[in-house]
């Protein structure tokens, strides 16, 4: 029998007041053609919220720069018909009693430039989509202020429109990620050199966008070690270098950050169980997201073809909520981040609640195309 009430718990930060612990994790559908969450978009939302989801950040959005969009019918956050789409779906996930956050996103040297997105290049930190490997033009200091006050109008817009927080999209390999990332960082201003110095145009970011909304508004920051071209990268390599990157951005205004992984059992550093979110709290004191293939069972096939196995790495689904619950009852990270599982299977949370395991839905590639 699994003991998830840890996880049922209400958690509150400031004006930041959610009914449990689990987050829908942002997860990219390309179902917003020209840019505007339509009603389906409402529905999908909708239909999290009512199934008791405490915090849903959605979908990567698009903030208003030239270079910032990747793919398709990616939503925007800027514009007044793509605003009005995201005005109802946040009505809507309230309406059910949920929060919602967006993602805000710039694809920095992932864009290709071409038939779908015109032909602006690609920017970047340095022009590199990842070590050896140029993409797009490096970024002028007036390019990064550029980029900076399209992230701070995107946050101030979506705080107009009713959202209860923001998130910056800082992890996977994409902009802000590639500022971070030395492999993709090669510039000798104030944004290049040294860990801390890495760290500086994500802060920016924070700073200006604090400025914008005010105190109490929260700001999320997501960040990963691994990146799409390269699973194996790590920003640090140490708990000193770790807490070196985040300083700044702790300074800068973060409230959560949202610790990106790829399995959330897997520990960060060697000589301790913590995770990365594990150490994230330790270093900064502020509170975290874990995440990374929560709800997933040995039947998923990962992107190395091999399985995941979490009857044998996590246990199985009851197992691994157990250990998700002790983990948030020890205070090793407050909040639970839940992908592919929630995008499965709308009821997974209040099927956890109820411990209902048996009726929870196997995450299959065909589910990512669901339109609600």
């Amino acid at each position: 029998m699994s003991n998830a009430s840890p996880l049922f718990e209400p958690f509150e930060l400031g004006p930041l007041s959610l009914k449990n612990r689990i987050v829908m994790a942002p997860m990219t559908r390309t179902f917003s053609p020209g840019g505007v969450p339509n009603d389906m978009v409402v529905a999908y939302y909708a239909r999290r919220a009512e199934n008791e989801v405490g915090l849903i950040i959605t979908e990567g959005t698009i903030v208003g720069h030239k270079a910032a969009s990747g793919y398709p019918r990616v939503p925007a956050m800027y514009g007044d018909d793509a605003l009005a789409g995201w005005k109802k779906v946040v009505d809507a996930v309230h309406d059910k009693g949920g929060k919602i956050a967006p993602q805000l996103w710039h694809v920095g040297s992932v864009r290709k430039a071409g038939k779908d997105l015109g032909d602006t290049p690609a920017c970047s930190p340095s022009g590199l989509f990842k070590p050896g490997k140029p993409n797009g033009d490096a970024m002028t200091k007036d390019d990064v202020d550029e980029v900076i006050e399209a992230f701070a109008q995107a946050a101030a817009d979506a705080k107009e429109i009713g959202f209860d927080a923001v998130e910056i999209h800082g992890a996977h390999g994409y902009l802000v990620d590639q500022f971070f990332w030395e492999g993709t960082n090669e510039r000798d201003d104030q944004y290049g050199g040294s860990i801390a110095a890495r760290a500086e145009f994500g802060a920016d970011i924070v700073k200006a966008i604090r400025k914008r909304v005010g105190d109490d508004f929260p700001i999320i920051l997501r960040f990963s070690q691994w990146k799409q071209q390269d699973y194996t990268a790590r920003l640090a390599d140490t708990p000193a270098e770790l807490k070196t990157f985040l300083d700044p951005l702790v300074e800068a205004g973060v409230d959560i950050f949202h610790c990106s992984t790829r399995r959330f059992w897997e520990t960060e550093f060697e000589g301790s169980d913590l995770n990365l979110a594990g150490w994230t709290k330790e270093l900064t004191g502020k509170p975290v997201i874990t995440v990374g293939s929560v709800g997933l069972d040995s039947s998923f096939i990962d992107e190395d073809g091999a399985s995941l196995a979490m009857s044998d790495q996590a246990g199985a689904e009851s197992g691994s909520i157990q250990q998700l619950s002790d983990r948030v009852s020890k205070g090793e990270f407050e909040l639970v981040a839940v992908g592919r599982a929630l995008l499965q299977d709308p009821e997974w949370v209040v099927k956890v609640k109820a411990e209902r395991f048996d009726e929870l839905e196997d995450f299959s590639k065909a589910s990512l195309m669901k339109l609600v």
